[in-house]
């Protein structure tokens, strides 16, 4: 008889393995009531929790662990690719796992690493909003990479950070298409309920028109579908539909990532119209496909190489005890293309 995980526990009850986990170990965020059905199932499966490995020797250890939230966007795909194969070069293993968006990233971390005797783990995406308390049961270094930002965490000392300032970026994107002319600029955005990178860009959107002195228009923001795959080109597609539907004017789309702006370009071209020549379009990120497709993409490249780079030469330094965490902000690039042009 297979043994059985905290994985199948999770499945039989209906839960996240966070959820799980936060049970076994009396977390008081966890209703009584799911708490009290998930010690049933794991008496009633005979789930045994791997505490023992708490105390196991970590020099033994050559896991590096990468949990993403997003892991659909090909920006992940590519920085996951760039870590890995820095990872493969430090003669070390790497640990690939996705973290659903409504799960709790160190939670899972945790888990990771009574299961798989992590060295470090490396966190790509979402919205890092974690106590310090918390923090201190994540025994082993840990570097936030591409995370949208960091909340409700006191020390920074505890961990490490490799970003781009997305608000910043952002701003630069829309005020280049303000400098060349366009003054009603729509955006297609993250939902409503996002603290992610979403946020930030649409906080630099905002920034940038009001430095500009141009009011800001609810209406032209059209925020992705939660039904759909985010980020994904099906979401850019059917949000620019939605806004050509719309009737409201506009000779600029901001699309806040590239996948979502090769969408748009398609609703466009549905539409009878034509970019740049009807409307600009721009994206963000410097994924390839942006290069390739017809017009070619105007966007801001971020420096995924370089990011990863960095990422897992500072975790292998933080390792050995060669460095302290740091906290390092890499510039992205306005790299301007074909789908975009002066009015």
């Amino acid at each position: 008889m297979e043994q059985v995980t905290i994985k199948d526990i999770a499945r039989i009850c209906g839960v996240g393995i966070s959820t799980v986990s936060r049970a076994i170990n009396n977390h008081p965020d966890i209703n009584p009531e799911t708490k009290s059905m998930i010690n049933r199932v794991i008496r009633e499966q005979g789930y045994v929790p791997n505490n023992s490995a708490r105390n196991l020797k970590r020099t033994e250890a050559k896991n590096i662990a990468v949990l993403v939230k997003g892991m659909s966007n090909p920006f992940f795909t590519s920085m996951v690719k760039s870590i890995e194969k820095e990872i493969k070069q430090k003669k070390y293993a790497m640990v690939l796992h996705q973290v659903e968006y409504e799960e709790d990233e160190i939670d899972v971390a945790l888990e990771l690493v009574k299961e798989k005797r992590l060295k470090g783990i490396i966190f790509l995406g979402g919205y890092f909003k974690h106590s310090s308390e918390k923090l201190e049961y994540l025994n082993v270094p840990f570097i936030l990479s591409t995370s949208g930002g960091i909340a409700e965490v006191s020390s920074k000392t505890m961990y490490s950070t490799i970003s781009v300032d997305d608000m910043k970026e952002s701003y630069r994107m829309v005020d280049y298409l303000i400098k060349i002319g366009h003054k009603k600029i729509a955006m297609i955005s993250a939902s409503r309920q996002d603290e992610s990178i979403g946020k930030l860009r649409l906080e630099g959107y905002k920034m940038a028109l009001k430095d500009h002195q141009i009011p800001f228009r609810p209406e032209l923001i059209r925020p992705m579908d939660q039904s759909l795959e985010l980020y994904s080109i099906e979401n850019g597609y059917q949000a620019t539909k939605k806004l050509l539907a719309s009737g409201e004017e506009f000779t600029a789309l901001y699309v806040i990532s590239d996948m979502m702006a090769v969408g748009a370009l398609r609703a466009i071209y549905e539409a009878g119209k034509k970019v740049p020549e009807d409307y600009s379009v721009a994206g963000y990120d410097g994924i390839d496909i942006g290069k390739y497709i017809t017009p070619t993409i105007t966007t801001v490249h971020q420096p995924i190489e370089e990011m990863a780079k960095e990422t897992i030469g500072l975790l292998f330094d933080i390792i050995a005890g060669k460095k302290q965490h740091q906290h390092k902000v890499f510039s992205g690039e306005i790299v301007v293309r074909e789908s975009t042009k002066s009015i």
